[in-house]
């Protein structure tokens, strides 16, 4: 059961990146208002508003793929899923360090949860090394 979880918890997190892709790629707004990755502290001061959403865009699908390889390695019962899953939150979180406006407000449209959940999940596997899956 905590396999199944698990997958499915890590696949939902890739498909949130995803989201975050769809967002910083101009497809679409993820709620009104929402400008992330526009005038992040480090990007897009350096290079631009233009190069900040191509960059994101890119470091989003990326992150994507390696969680959902990372929720297949699991579910395939593969060793291996553990290096891809924290490679992808180590990477997801640089991202949204890099990506992040400077400031306080609205954290959780500028990937404050994710965050979060990649800290959570880096706890967990590399200093709780849960969940023992067996494999």
């Amino acid at each position: 059961m905590v396999k199944l979880l698990f997958g499915i918890f890590i696949l939902l997190h890739g498909v949130v990146h995803g989201l975050y892709f769809g967002q910083s790629a101009g497809i679409f707004e993820l709620k009104p208002g929402m400008t992330w990755p526009l005038k992040s502290w480090a990007v897009s001061k350096l290079l631009g508003d233009a190069a900040a959403r191509n960059i994101a865009s890119i470091s989003m699908l990326l992150a994507a793929l390696l969680l959902a390889a990372g929720g297949i390695g699991i579910f395939a019962g593969q060793p291996w899923w553990r290096p891809v899953v924290v490679s992808a939150a180590i990477f997801s979180t640089l991202v949204y360090i890099l990506f992040w406006n400077g400031k306080v407000q609205n954290l959780d449209g500028q990937g404050g949860v994710g965050l979060i959940i990649n800290l959570l999940l880096l706890l967990a596997i590399l200093i709780f090394h849960w969940p023992k899956l067996g494999f």
